[in-house]
């Protein structure tokens, strides 16, 4: 006997997984919109690196128990030598080079500039992808570059365009250095096909222990008050560990993943909000400027990829 589709199932199963990805994926960019102000708050406590060995530790930890959950744990053993050595790559890349230079960055400026500056990683993809996967650069590229660009310049100037006299040009060039790496990082990181969450967790071990051995040398193990310890725990809940889980979760349940990837255009604007009532900042005019003409060419660049 030949069984056939009960009408109106496929239908309302695809409704309902695109649903719940849209749920799980509010709730990831809400998420990530917090940690530009626990960053900040978290630096009041503890230095980079200190925050750096506490997240990656706990995100290290939180990444374990969900493949054990997932009943995944048992692929941490199946890999082959040359796929332990990529993890140890891309973990050095991030979490351990990325957060290093991204939470330097945020020790210097304010959060409302390393929070943009670093937005521009899809932008440095695209000039990376010149010389790495030899594609060509076209003139819609070349005017979302220049764009982004000019918002990163309205941004770290304060507004002060003709001066060209950045507020911090070490933060500055931190911040913006830190979506190269993150833009490298996902071009290696692409061509890796193991499981998502696999990979996640090594990144993350190869990177705490990176970072534990900087912090011995350059800097010390502390045990920090109970404020500082709910504030690097946030970080390595919500930054690093379980909102990329949620987020990969959204992208699997959605029916295209361009009506989930979208919704990321919002974060950064909305975490200016949480930087403005959380951290206390007073929100300049120049950040929400430099930030509508770095999210333009992102954009433009975006679109331009869907043709």
């Amino acid at each position: 006997m030949v069984h056939g589709k009960v009408p109106g199932m496929t239908e309302e199963k695809t409704q309902k997984d695109q649903q719940k990805s849209y749920l799980y994926a509010i709730i990831s960019i809400l998420l990530w919109s917090t940690v530009a102000s626990a960053f900040k708050i978290s630096l009041k406590y503890v230095d980079f690196m200190q925050l750096l060995l506490y997240s990656s530790g706990i995100s290290t930890t939180v990444l374990f128990i969900i493949l054990f959950i997932q009943k995944k744990s048992l692929y941490l053993f199946t890999y082959s030598k040359r796929d332990y050595l990529m993890s140890i790559l891309l973990g050095f890349m991030n979490p351990f080079l990325y957060y290093t230079v991204l939470f330097k960055a945020y020790s210097l400026l304010p959060a409302q500039e390393a929070q943009p500056l670093n937005y521009t990683w899809p932008l440095m993809l695209v000039l990376l992808s010149i010389p790495l996967l030899k594609q060509k650069i076209e003139m819609k590229s070349i005017f979302a570059i220049i764009t982004s660009f000019t918002g990163v310049v309205i941004i770290g100037t304060g507004g002060n365009i003709l001066s060209m006299k950045f507020s911090n040009p070490f933060g500055v060039g931190l911040a913006v250095g830190s979506s190269v790496i993150w833009a490298l990082f996902w071009i290696y990181n692409v061509k890796d096909k193991r499981d998502e969450a696999v990979k996640l967790f090594f990144n993350f071990l190869a990177g705490f222990v990176f970072t534990l051995i900087l912090t011995v040398f350059y800097s010390k193990i502390i045990v920090p008050d109970i404020k500082g310890i709910l504030a690097v725990i946030y970080v390595g809940l919500f930054e690093m560990g379980l909102t990329f889980v949620l987020w990969l979760k959204a992208l699997k349940l959605s029916a295209k993943t361009d009506r989930i990837s979208n919704l990321v255009y919002f974060s950064p604007f909305i975490s200016l909000l949480f930087i403005s009532f959380i951290v206390g900042e007073k929100i300049l005019f120049s950040t929400i400027i430099g930030l509508v003409f770095i999210i333009s060419g992102v954009i433009i660049q975006q679109y331009k990829k869907k043709q």
